[in-house]
């Protein structure tokens, strides 16, 4: 519940608490505190046990945790019936990899063979430099960009 309070913090509360509640009626604070959040987690087992029974034996095996959907989908894709652990296994990703290098490498081989041939064989190259404008040529103006 409270995992992310430090020890600084800690002393910071237990020096208010101190100030504002005074040594002599702090023990009597901690026990009412105590005894509201006590009375709040019987409360809301209560309303779990009521909920359970009012779902009926269809539901015997429902945990309101399921109910974040971050814990939903862990138990989701824990489980083994969707068969995602054989498709997991079933990618390889290094025989992937391997292959799209192959398939880059054999088309820059085809692509400078090509050149060499004098025809692009209907290929863009994109290695091209758009040609520089003549000295006179203004680039386009934007009214709305200024």
């Amino acid at each position: 519940m409270f995992n992310d309070i430090g020890p600084l913090e800690l002393v910071t509360i237990v020096v208010l608490a101190v100030l504002v509640f005074g040594p002599d009626k702090l023990p009597k604070v901690i026990q009412d505190v105590m005894r509201t959040v006590r009375k709040i987690r019987e409360f809301s087992e209560s309303a779990k046990h009521d909920i359970r029974q009012e779902l009926g034996p269809e539901f015997k095996d429902f945990e309101f945790e399921d109910l974040n959907p971050k814990t939903f989908i862990r138990k989701q894709l824990d489980n083994d019936e969707l068969g995602l652990k054989e498709i997991r296994n079933g990618f390889d990703l290094k025989k992937e990899m391997a292959e799209v290098t192959d398939a880059v490498h054999s088309r820059d081989g085809e692509s400078a063979a090509g050149s060499a041939g004098g025809s692009s064989g209907g290929r863009i190259d994109m290695t091209k430099k758009p040609e520089n404008p003549a000295a006179d040529d203004r680039p386009p103006f934007d009214a709305d960009a200024t």
